[in-house]
């Protein structure tokens, strides 16, 4: 098995010279491809090897990717697929096709990445499909309540080709967005250190009346009305400020999530509400798509495909290996150091939680949007098809035998 990098040896200033001397995507793509204890000579080295390579000859489209605040640090704890694409992407083309990486919020944060990419600003971008929902309202398209039972249901849409006619093609149509590939997690709360002392929750009504974090999405806020969590909207950035000073009780997130922005000293429970998706996307300019040459949008979708399976197969084992998302808990993980209690609930209690407020059981608060969303799709019955594709598979099958599918061949 590939180790992780270690990165201590290799400070933020040691980091940004070698960066500033080689490029930033040239030192995270060296960085990614390094294992075991990393020195400056050896990322020095490798940076400066990676820029040859990737210089070596004239690119006929340079695409800039604005990454939210992803570095390659937190990429190795959310393991979303990003680096993956931009490495093979290059590779696939022989350098025709380069990518100008700019994450750490330079150019974009989560909220106005999508808004930065419709602009023209950057070609592509990485950010959560609920926080870019605000600039792009069909992304509440996959915020129902409950639609999908797992992680592997939801890998199973993004493979499925009918995913294409309820989700790719009406954001690209009303949008300009051209969706390529996504992590999948499923959305829970993540309690603050008010509640590090106390029992372990064991169902939606424990947490009953507390105040929590809520992303773009309108449908999110929907569901945790109906659960009484009182949703107050909060921007990601300043999220970890509201739990450290307490101005929040939780916050409706997933596990990496958590992990990967350094929120763990300050979460105490991760309960596991699993009540909408938690998808880390990258998309692209379909404008941007569209100026590029047919051998080049053909490798831009293989290897989204092959990041999509990066995404599939590496978070999962991220998310016991290094996130610490298990039971047990895997000793020297994030959540395990920081002392984060993983809430699992049975299914008795997720069955409790999704009668509350899943459209199955609650459709009136859910209906106006329903409408709207499907008229935008041009007439689906976008819920009931996504639904129940999600229910094609076993409930209980793991992501890992969910089979990959390029899903633009129909």
């Amino acid at each position: 098995m590939r180790k992780t990098p270690d990165l201590s040896g290799i400070s933020r200033r040691d980091f940004l010279r070698v960066s500033k001397r080689f490029g930033l995507s040239s030192t995270v793509l060296a960085l990614g491809g390094l294992t075991g204890a990393i020195t400056l000579p050896d990322l020095a080295k490798a940076a400066e090897s990676t820029y040859d390579k990737r210089f070596g000859k004239e690119a006929r489209f340079t695409l800039r990717y604005g990454a939210a605040g992803f570095n390659l640090r937190n990429l190795l704890i959310e393991r979303n697929g990003i680096l993956e694409f931009v490495r093979d992407v290059e590779e696939r083309t022989d350098g025709e096709l380069r990518v100008e990486f700019i994450g750490d919020n330079q150019i974009c944060g989560q909220l106005d990445c999508v808004t930065r990419t419709q602009e023209g600003i950057i070609d592509m971008y990485s950010a959560s499909t609920q926080n870019s929902a605000g600039g792009a309202p069909y992304f509440n398209v996959l915020d129902f309540a409950y639609m999908f039972p797992s992680r592997a249901s939801q890998y199973y849409f993004f493979y499925h080709p009918r995913s294409n006619a309820i989700l790719r093609e009406p954001l690209e149509r009303m949008h300009g967005i051209k969706f390529l590939f996504t992590h999948c997690e499923l959305r829970g709360i993540m309690l603050g250190n008010a509640w590090r002392d106390r029992p372990l929750v064991t169902s939606v009504r424990d947490i009953a009346g507390t105040a929590n974090r809520v992303t773009g999405t309108q449908l999110g806020r929907i569901a945790m009305e109906l659960m009484q969590l009182n949703p107050r909207p909060i921007a990601w950035e300043e999220t970890l400020d509201g739990l450290r000073q307490g101005l929040i009780d939780g916050a409706e997130t997933w596990a990496s999530a958590v992990a990967y922005a350094n929120m763990s000293p300050v979460v105490s429970q991760c309960i596991d509400l699993r009540f909408f998706c938690g998808t880390e996307h990258t998309a692209m300019s379909a404008a941007s798509f569209d100026r590029l040459d047919g051998d080049l949008q053909d490798a831009v979708m293989e290897s989204s495909f092959l990041a999509q399976m990066a995404a599939q197969y590496s978070n999962e084992a991220a998310l016991v290996n290094t996130v610490g998302f298990s039971d047990p808990q895997k000793p020297g993980t994030i959540f395990a150091e920081h002392g984060v209690r993983n809430a699992f609930l049975s299914p008795e209690a997720l069955r409790e939680a999704e009668e509350m407020c899943s459209p199955e059981f609650v459709p009136g608060p859910w209906n106006q949007w329903r409408e709207r969303i499907n008229g935008w799709s041009g007439g689906l019955d976008t819920y009931t098809e996504t639904y129940d594709i999600a229910r094609e598979i076993p409930a209980d099958m793991l992501v890992e035998n969910v089979e990959p599918r390029r899903w633009w061949r129909g």
